[in-house]
């Protein structure tokens, strides 16, 4: 009798998800999924491997960071590759451009509508590092400053980084 209930549960289930499919919804993306496509779309717009690398995110009290290491001191072709990549992140968010962090996470990062809208307020400077490179967010605007530790914070839920969240 379990086993009965048990497989009219999952034909049910079934049925609903290929009436979903055939209604043109698609089916839910697992974390599992939803970090792989993060994985594999970052490799991409990156030009590095995720693998050979540490992203870090942190809020500070006037901003934040975005830094990127390569994983090995004796990887310079991945270091350089990071360096020429937040070379041009600085650029692109100077110029208001936030396609790459939307293509990665395939969304909208959160903060990223008021961060365009407050683009006079912010600035994004480039600094290269021992492994890598880092792009320091500074803003003295607090509608600004709430917008980029939300997109910090969404940043190091996306990448899995285990950074804390919250300001210096």
């Amino acid at each position: 009798m379990k086993i009965a209930l048990l497989m009219c549960a999952v034909l049910a289930s079934l049925t609903i998800h290929a009436q979903d499919n055939m209604q043109g919804a698609p089916p839910p993306a697992s974390a599992d999924q939803h970090a792989a496509g993060v994985d594999m779309r970052g490799d991409h717009a990156m030009g590095f491997s995720h693998e050979n690398t540490r992203h870090h995110f942190e809020q500070l009290s006037d901003g934040g960071i975005i830094e990127v290491d390569a994983n090995h001191e004796s990887d310079v072709a991945t270091r350089d590759q990071i360096r020429e990549h937040l070379k041009h992140i600085a650029a692109m968010f100077s110029a208001n451009d936030f396609e790459i962090p939307m293509f990665i996470h395939d969304t909208i990062p959160p903060g990223v509508p008021v961060m365009k809208q407050k683009r006079g307020e912010i600035t994004y400077t480039y600094l290269a590092t021992q492994r890598g490179a880092m792009v320091r967010i500074v803003t003295h605007d607090s509608e600004a400053l709430k917008a980029v530790h939300e997109f910090l914070a969404f940043q190091i839920k996306d990448h899995r980084t285990g950074d804390p969240v919250g300001s210096k």
